[in-house]
């Protein structure tokens, strides 16, 4: 086979020859100390990956409707089940989340796996939560089992990221559905609203919109959740926009965050916290961002949606004007800007969006203190679509506070949708969208994606 070289750095990278789609086997050459090859290629859209206890990477193809792992040494693909009542379409819907329970392949337990997926009822979307059960002999999951049913759903900003915690709970990240903007605009953002007790009784999920949830692993409501408002649910943080993004370090929970055209975020996820979103972005700084109420408006302005060009008649609001005493700050911003800040950049033109200063996190996972990469040793590493790179910051010592600044790391003209670190902690595998847009390394829009639906495999080779 021919291999298709690409140029890639740690760091600054450049590449030799752009828009070449290389496929599985080929090698992608990086400076030391690290080496990379694309490990399998052609999965449909994969969009969870796990490293299983059979040292297997688990995959859930979101385009695909499937649960499928990949041979780490071979890049071989074993299809394990298929979902027939998903709904998959570009680029939110689709089977998202998935998580082992805490004594999957153990020995002592069931092997039950859990996801999450979009689904259509008549008119409505929906998704839910199920439950399958791993057969090793068979080496096939089987009798899905619904464990929370018509959660809201949407075309845009369904979140989805699940996983369980060391308190054996399980969390779950539902997104503001992409309201208040594009074809939602004329519908109110609810990340603020909190649901009743009547509502809650009756399984009316409709104000889970923009929430991070907490449940048992048959669904219910642990008994010791958050009461907001005077009312116990299974929300247990709120005020997000779309959190694609869940890690556990030790008890502590961060997540990232899609911030709006600034201020992509980093959190630490406090129980009952009130996260801001959509009063506020970022810090609260009244710096970048202003709360403009599009739903709220005229038609005939609606009709005009841009969101940094705000004309009267929009109700507005600055973000000092919140008040909320749980009201929690993200532990880093990506990127604070000044008011006035020029989001029209002629760069890239009539898509423009690719140019404001987010990065579009899709997930965040944990570089142990142990790990064979000593410059790496307990920090987050974060993965990003619009810019296809790795961005890392540093923990402190305790694993509760971001340190410093960030860096970046393995630019390609991909978009990085997920990561997950191997069992010796020396290799990064990186799954990629198969389609979709993003900065290319020349700082221009790219539509045309190089390694499309793979896994790129990050070796490093130093000491």
């Amino acid at each position: 086979m021919k291999k298709t070289a690409l140029a890639l750095a740690l760091g600054a990278l450049t590449l030799t020859s752009s828009n070449l789609y290389a496929k599985a086997g080929d090698q992608v050459e990086i400076a030391e100390p690290f080496k990379a090859t694309v490990l399998v290629d052609g999965l449909e859209s994969p969009w969870e990956m796990l490293w299983g206890k059979d040292n297997q990477i688990w995959v859930t193809e979101r385009q695909g409707k499937n649960i499928a792992k990949i041979d780490p040494k071979t890049g071989k693909r074993t299809q394990l089940y298929h979902f027939e009542n998903v709904f998959a379409a570009p680029p939110h819907q689709g089977v998202l989340g998935m998580a082992f329970a805490p004594d999957f392949l153990s020995g002592k337990g069931e092997n039950l796996l859990y996801t999450a997926y979009t689904y259509n009822e008549g008119d409505k979307k929906f998704a839910r939560i199920v439950r399958l059960t791993y057969d090793q002999k068979a080496d096939k999951l089987s009798n899905e089992t619904i464990v929370m049913d018509k959660i809201p759903a949407s075309d845009d900003h369904n979140s989805g990221r699940l996983r369980f915690g060391p308190d054996g709970k399980l969390y779950y990240t539902i997104g503001d559905q992409g309201h208040n903007q594009g074809k939602h605009v004329d519908k109110p953002i609810q990340s603020q609203d909190l649901p009743t007790a009547e509502q809650v009784a009756n399984k009316d999920y409709s104000l889970y919109v923009g929430k991070i949830l907490r449940l048992n692993a048959d669904g219910s409501i642990p008994e010791d959740n958050p009461e907001l408002n005077g009312v116990k649910s299974h929300v247990y943080a709120y005020g997000f926009r779309n959190t694609q993004g869940l890690a556990f370090v030790g008890n502590n929970l961060f997540a990232v965050e899609h911030g709006p055209s600034s201020d992509d975020e980093l959190n630490r996820i406090e129980k009952g916290g009130n996260y801001g979103w959509p009063n506020i972005a970022g810090f609260k700084d009244d710096s970048g961002y202003v709360y403009a109420n599009w739903s709220a408006a005229p038609k005939e302005l609606q009709a005009k949606f841009n969101p940094n060009i705000i004309p009267e008649g929009v109700p507005v609001q600055q973000e000092s004007e919140f008040k909320a005493e749980n009201f929690k700050a993200p532990q880093k911003s990506f990127f604070t800007v000044p008011n006035g800040y020029n989001y029209a950049d002629e760069n890239c033109g009539e898509l423009a969006f690719l140019c404001w200063p987010t990065i579009a996190p899709s997930s965040i996972i944990y570089y142990p203190k142990d790990g064979k990469i000593k410059e790496w040793q307990n920090s987050l590493l974060i993965t990003t679509l619009k810019n296809g790179a790795i961005y890392r910051v540093n923990l402190d010592g305790k694993s509760e506070q971001v340190q410093g600044d960030f860096s970046k790391h393995f630019k390609t003209n991909n978009r990085y949708r997920n990561a997950v670190i191997g069992n010796d902690t020396g290799k990064i595998y990186v799954a990629t969208d198969a389609v979709g847009y993003g900065i290319g390394k020349d700082q221009k829009p790219n539509t045309e994606m190089q390694n499309k639906g793979s896994i790129i495999v990050f070796e490093y080779t130093g000491k």
